[in-house]
């Protein structure tokens, strides 16, 4: 059986002598692996359009014991630019990983492919704040995987706003100033509490549309992060190595 779809390559592995498994995100299909056979060869023609972070065209002959090969691809979007900064590349490759683990497997993921394609774009362009972009991905992600935070009103007294809010990291709830308890509480300002609700509930082509002073954006980051941390439990080393980039 043989299908096309488009789809970027989020991961690739050496296997054989001169042969690659890719695995690549699609919005029709989700995550799918597939062989590239001889995808090392330089002289092959599905050498480019099968790298890493790659958004290609791609014919896909699945097998009938469900081994998926690639037949053809072809480059729509290489990214070159990002690997113009090992910083910006280190990230590109984190959303990757991010993606990988949150996205759903050989059935339909809706939002993922656009959010990756328009995370990479805005990398390569350079015109966004790659901590907003960071953010944006990680929370919205957790939202179409099904961890959005309670983000509505206050968990217990039902309050939408106030001056201080607080949000619980391991259960994804907010606390208004008077209904805080105890937790791992981390403390929000209203504007960081409307942007988190932006990012969860706004439509797809809005949630990187929007503005908050760089220390509200650098807190909520943080948060945004340990959030994503306790709720997948588990690391990701992708962000160690992006993290200790941004270090120099």
């Amino acid at each position: 059986m043989t299908m096309r779809t488009d789809g970027i390559v989020i991961r690739e592995q050496n296997t054989g002598d001169q042969d690659r498994l890719i695995t690549v995100l699609t919005k029709e299909k989700g995550i799918i692996k597939a062989f590239v056979n001889g995808g090392r060869n330089p002289k092959n023609k599905n050498v480019s359009s099968t790298g890493l972070l790659c958004y290609s065209d791609f014919s896909v002959e699945k097998t009938k014991k469900d081994v998926c090969f690639i037949k053809e691809a072809t480059s729509k979007k290489v990214f070159f630019s990002l690997r113009q900064d090992i910083t910006v590349l280190s990230l590109a490759q984190y959303l990757a990983e991010l993606v990988y683990e949150l996205a759903p497997r050989e059935e339909e993921a809706g939002e993922f492919l656009p959010l990756m394609l328009n995370s990479l774009h805005l990398l390569s362009k350079g015109e966004k704040d790659r901590g907003l972009i960071k953010t944006v991905a990680e929370l919205r992600m957790l939202s179409l995987s099904g961890y959005m935070p309670q983000l509505v009103s206050c968990k217990k007294c039902g309050v939408f706003e106030s001056e201080k809010m607080y949000l619980d990291i391991l259960t994804g709830e907010l606390f208004c100033e008077n209904c805080r308890t105890a937790g791992r509480l981390y403390e929000m300002n209203a504007g960081m509490v409307r942007a988190m609700r932006h990012i969860c509930l706004s439509e797809p082509s809005k949630i990187f549309s929007f503005s908050l002073p760089q220390p509200s954006l650098v807190a909520l980051g943080e948060i945004s992060e340990k959030y994503l941390l306790g709720i997948t439990n588990r690391r990701f080393k992708t962000l160690s190595f992006y993290k200790t980039m941004t270090e120099f």
